[in-house]
């Protein structure tokens, strides 16, 4: 739980009293691969900052899994969009690998809200790093290559997430098909 008050009192300056506040709205939670945390037509009712494991976001398409958003260590994640307005979900929250996290609910948060304007400050600089994520990857998906997408996968995320998240995962992440993504990944590895 330090490694979360060390990123809060970079991101936002929590003191210790806000820090022990904070840390009495959060519950730590196991979960094991594969577990389905928050189901399509769910509601997200908490956050979950991972203490350690990783995680993905995705729905389906035509029956078809499309993998929205990754997380691990020291990262936030929900279904953002039920999150924030807590009416149901078109997203999947599941577990990759075995998953530590901090769950904070939205009734929690919005109290912290109220408490004091470094969480509200939080809140601000949660959803503008989503919104630049959401930009970055809707430029990239409008306008790279299937290999350009993919380096700049593994030049932007997380090591772990390049290693252990399944290629068939990351590429329809990317929008690619998986023997797409395999030829790219041989094609780099001869370069």
């Amino acid at each position: 739980m330090n490694e979360l008050y060390i990123i809060l009192k970079e991101l936002i300056g929590l003191t210790e009293i806000e820090w022990q506040n904070f840390k009495t709205k959060l519950q730590q939670k196991e979960f094991k691969t594969k577990s389905l945390i928050i189901k399509e037509g769910g509601i997200a009712y908490n956050l979950y900052f991972i203490k350690s494991g990783l995680l993905r976001t995705y729905h389906l398409q035509n029956g078809k899994e499309v993998n929205t958003y990754f997380a691990c260590n020291n990262q936030i994640i929900s279904a953002f969009s039920s999150f924030i307005t807590q009416t149901p979900s078109f997203e999947n929250l599941e577990v990759i690998e075995d998953s530590i996290v901090y769950s904070l609910s939205y009734q929690a948060l919005t109290e912290l809200y109220k408490a004091s304007s470094k969480f509200e400050k939080l809140g601000r600089v949660l959803a503008e790093k989503n919104y630049l994520c959401i930009l970055d990857r809707t430029i990239t998906m409008q306008t790279k290559t299937a290999k350009e997408k993919y380096l700049d996968f593994i030049k932007n995320y997380n090591e772990k997430i390049v290693l252990r998240v399944p290629q068939y995962q990351i590429a329809s992440f990317l929008g690619i098909a998986p023997e797409s993504l395999s030829r790219i990944r041989k094609e780099i590895s001869i370069s």
